[in-house]
């Protein structure tokens, strides 16, 4: 792993919110692998659900991705782009990013999940509606930060 491996243990993958080529999602996504790979992923997970809305929506898994995290955040959307299944246009992945920031939990057990993080990390917070939103928040409390 490059001297840019990320230790999550120490601080937060990227938000959801970054971008690289336009995706949510990917960048934090490749913290987490690259973190996994060098044991300091603390209790992030690289292969979440919220990995395999990206991982879907390019149609790669994360297996085939895991043996390119040592490359450059450049090098990765490259081979990302050159080997997706599914090959997305700008406005497609513009469309998709803005719906995934957006984006409630959709079922009763993710809405559970969701509750009880936003109830320990903010609960008095109301603007706190979306995945990003909460895992933004929970980013912050988790390193000490008061929400």
């Amino acid at each position: 792993m490059s001297l840019h491996t990320p230790d999550l243990t120490q601080f937060p993958p990227r938000s959801p919110r970054v971008r690289l080529g336009g995706y949510a999602i990917l960048p934090r996504m490749l913290d987490k692998g690259r973190a996994t790979l060098a044991g300091k992923q603390g209790e992030y997970h690289f292969g979440c659900p919220l990995d395999y809305d990206f991982l879907d929506f390019v149609g790669l898994t994360h297996e085939e991705v895991k043996p390119h995290l040592a490359k450059s955040d450049t090098e990765i959307l490259e081979w990302i782009n050159a080997n997706a299944k599914i090959k997305r246009t700008a406005p497609e992945i513009a469309a998709w990013s803005l719906w995934q920031e957006q984006s409630p939990p959709d079922n009763p057990k993710s809405r559970d999940y969701f509750n009880d993080l936003h109830k320990k990390g903010a609960p008095n917070r109301t603007d706190i509606s979306s995945w990003f939103d909460v895992l933004d928040m929970d980013d912050y409390v988790s390193f000490g930060g008061k929400a």
